[in-house]
């Protein structure tokens, strides 16, 4: 593909490999349940739910899920090829089938890189390949960053670095494109509280009356997922409106971005010496409004290894077909030796 100079621009050193996924037809791998769970105590008094799905002999993968607080689902068993990966699946503390359900207690991003190294030294894996999107992404990189060592690669979509002004696209500049969904979102508090939505959001979101916090999880939680697809997808709203995904979300969510997403000084690409060489896949949605893909960029020109596919129609989701077949491609790319 030719790269324009205003493409070019965006990089700081010379571009990276750069391709414009345009892939035939395709579509996730069959539904599938797990060969092994389980339930890991950590740190804090939290419990990890953990899963094992396809080859116990396979090539191991873990995929880490979005949020931060969204949790895993059955559908993303699916990216992966149940024939040839041993694919590790967690609710990260706090999250989805983990315990307790939203609990901010002893829960920070180096809690949940310990967490990992939990679970890897636990099911007795010795390297695997990282898989994540959105918040997924971003404890990817900060996991990688910890323990470079126990990484084969990583296949990262929809980029979050968990900067400023990351954030603030997310409470503040998204109404320029979903003035609707946003309004509904500051429309939830009061007039006088809409000038700092993170803190009186999160105020809500941590009292203990579920009379107070669950309404807050359900307006922050569809907001979500109303900026999250290209077109109007009501089956995603409604998946991000139920109590238990929204809860967690919303939560901790909220509680992350108050704490700069517990990040170390620089921010992750201060750090990207320490994985420069690890090969990584990272496909972004060109219209990804929930993590605008200037992001993406700003990763992919930080790390030599890595090879920037970018879909040209498609939001955030991973679900989205565009998303989805790129990562599909991504990991056979690295079950074929990339």
């Amino acid at each position: 593909m030719r790269i324009s100079l205003r493409d070019v621009s965006l990089f700081r050193h010379a571009p990276p490999a750069y391709t414009m996924t345009l892939m035939p037809r395709g579509d996730l791998f069959p539904e599938i349940g797990p060969f092994e769970t389980g339930y890991l105590p950590l740190s804090g008094g939290h419990v990890m739910y953990w899963e094992q799905v396809g080859n116990p002999n396979g090539r191991p993968v873990l995929f880490l899920h979005g949020g931060p607080g969204a949790g895993a689902g059955a559908v993303h068993r699916r990216f992966f090829d149940p024939g040839f990966w041993r694919v590790v699946i967690f609710d990260q503390r706090g999250a989805g089938r983990s315990r307790p359900l939203g609990s901010l207690a002893r829960n920070t991003t180096p809690d949940l890189v310990e967490d990992i190294e939990t679970l890897r030294h636990h099911l007795a894996i010795d390297r695997w390949l990282l898989f994540g999107g959105s918040w997924g992404s971003t404890l990817a990189l900060a996991y990688a960053q910890a323990h470079p060592t126990r990484i084969v690669g990583a296949v990262l979509r929809g980029i979050f670095l968990g900067r400023q002004q990351e954030v603030e696209w997310f409470l503040y500049g998204t109404a320029a494109i979903f003035p609707d969904a946003h309004a509904a979102f500051a429309g939830f508090l009061p007039e006088a509280e809409r000038g700092d939505l993170l803190g009186n959001y999160l105020r809500r979101l941590i009292d203990p009356d579920p009379a107070v916090h669950g309404p807050a999880a359900r307006a922050w939680s569809v907001y979500e997922g109303s900026c999250s697809t290209l077109l109007p997808s009501p089956e995603t709203v409604a998946s991000f409106a139920q109590d238990r995904t929204a809860l967690g979300l919303a939560r901790i969510e909220a509680y992350y971005f108050a704490h700069d997403l517990f990040l170390p000084p620089g921010g992750l690409l201060a750090h990207m010496d320490q994985i420069a060489h690890i090969p990584a896949e990272i496909v972004q949605g060109r219209y990804d409004m929930v993590c605008p893909a200037r992001t993406a960029f700003d990763l992919a020109a930080a790390w030599p290894a890595a090879r920037l596919s970018v879909v040209p129609d498609a939001g955030h989701s991973a679900l989205e077909p565009g998303i989805r077949r790129a990562l599909i491609t991504a990991v056979e790319r690295f079950r074929n030796g990339r």
